[in-house]
């Protein structure tokens, strides 16, 4: 049985874990919202070549780091079963390898392919132009990024979760800095428009990786895992094939949500722009929230699987219900706060009534959505911790592209019901996941617990 003390210290672990993790996240998302205000400053085809450009990088993006996540919970059963530091620090060294071959196809294929798609999108001709310029810059970065995941995802496995926060917290400043003297040509540097958001982006990267860098050669619970050392990494098969085969879910994962939000978006645009701009209103506040769930499925990822490495599954059962508990009391708050103060919420975005209005409608609906989606993802963080991934992306998929997004079109279009429809739609698509991923955890854990 487990006791109150045992469940209070397991709470406090895992926040201790993901604290830094959410400073890290806020840092990232608040880096987009700094190029989005920058870009609006500069001139609406601006604005609206950085949005287009911005959307069409996230997906890649999205599904690279849900692939190089893999990392983690390998990571934290290594660290569990008290494998050897330099053994640790050969499977973190082989994957940043793959992510080094990874990045560059990445960074190749985001360069050919994205003149192909954005001369197709009907642009004007200047915000053609400024979205093939931002994303021609902000393809460098993505071998930088691939390895910066793979840093990320070891520093995570290892508990020291700190030099993901040091990441975030130095590159957010600097990126606002580097879009300033880049997009408006400051302090005799070229003026180079949504371009300069692109170089900044890529700059933002490289400091990332200097401060994961800085982490695992100064700090000694980094340091002894050797990942730095002067000699060459050599491509490891096993490696290769453990990361695919955990990876290559948790991307179809991260990849299925962000799509059906992204598609949803669209969808919006169909009811005009009062409804597109009160849904990115109230979207975008519940994404802020979010990051605190994520953050704890993160740290449950790490704290499950350093007691599955460990060979003890009742200690990762209850690691995994503290996770989902802690994410749902999170979900509680941001619910609480979506519900009671929605007027305030949305004055800081708009002071247009007719927005106003409805943004504070889709907050009420926001607040039910919040709470499956943090059961959601710290139950899939719980599950990435035992290395469960494929049963988990079925449930997903299916849960976001067939029930959500059905009930979706169904009561927005069919039923007549609206804007509001298409956000039910995302309730339903997240309640499925939630109800769909707890159970596996319950039923996976239960099953491990009884066989030993």
């Amino acid at each position: 049985m487990y006791t109150r003390a045992s469940v209070r210290h397991e709470a406090g672990a895992s926040l201790s874990l993901a604290t830094p993790i959410i400073a890290a996240q806020l840092s990232i998302m608040g880096m987009g919202a700094v190029d989005t205000i920058m870009a609006g400053r500069y001139s609406g085809a601006a604005l609206a070549a950085v949005a287009v450009g911005a959307n069409l990088w996230f997906l890649p993006f999205v599904f690279f780091m849900g692939l190089f996540m893999a990392v983690s919970p390998v990571v934290a059963h290594h660290v569990g079963a008290r494998k050897p530091d330099k053994q640790i620090g050969d499977f973190s060294r082989g994957a940043m390898l793959m992510a080094l071959i990874v990045g560059v196809l990445w960074m190749i294929a985001a360069k050919w392919l994205s003149p192909l798609v954005v001369t197709r999108l009907g642009l004007h001709e200047q915000t053609e132009a400024y979205a093939l310029g931002y994303l021609a810059a902000v393809s460098w970065a993505a071998p930088v990024f691939a390895v910066g995941f793979v840093l990320r995802s070891t520093a995570e496995g290892r508990g020291v979760s700190r030099a993901v926060m040091l990441a975030g917290v130095v590159a957010f400043p600097l990126n606002a800095l580097f879009d300033w003297l880049l997009m408006y040509g400051h302090w005799g540097f070229p003026r180079l428009g949504p371009t300069g958001c692109g170089v900044a982006t890529a700059l933002s990267s490289v400091v990332m990786l200097a401060a994961y860098l800085f982490a695992f050669a100064r700090w000694r619970s980094l340091r002894s895992l050797q990942v730095l050392r002067l000699e060459p990494a050599r491509f490891n098969g096993a490696i290769v094939r453990e990361i695919l085969r955990l990876g290559l879910p948790i991307a179809f994962i991260l990849s299925a949500e962000a799509s059906l939000f992204q598609v949803s978006a669209l969808l919006m645009a169909r009811f005009g722009e009062i409804a597109v701009a009160a849904h990115q209103v109230a979207i975008n506040f519940a994404a802020v929230c979010f990051m605190v769930p994520m953050s704890l499925g993160m740290a449950t990822t790490v704290r499950v699987g350093q007691a599955a490495g460990a060979g003890e599954p009742r200690e990762a059962r209850m690691r995994g219900f503290v996770g989902i508990g802690l994410g749902l009391s999170s979900a509680l708050l941001s619910a609480a706060i979506m519900l009671f103060f929605p007027a305030v919420i949305v004055a800081i975005y708009t002071d247009v009534p007719e927005v106003a209005d409805m943004a504070i409608r889709f907050l009420g609906i926001a607040a039910v959505f919040q709470v499956f989606d943090c059961l959601q993802a710290t139950a899939n963080g719980a599950l990435r911790g035992l290395k469960d991934t494929r049963v988990p992306m079925l449930l997903t998929v299916a849960a976001y592209w067939m029930i959500g997004m059905g009930v979706a079109i169904g009561t927005a279009f069919w039923a007549g019901v609206g804007p509001m429809g298409l956000w039910w739609g995302l309730v339903a698509g997240l309640a499925a996941a939630a109800v769909g991923l707890n159970l596996r955890f319950a039923r996976r854990s239960g099953r491990l617990v009884a066989t030993t």
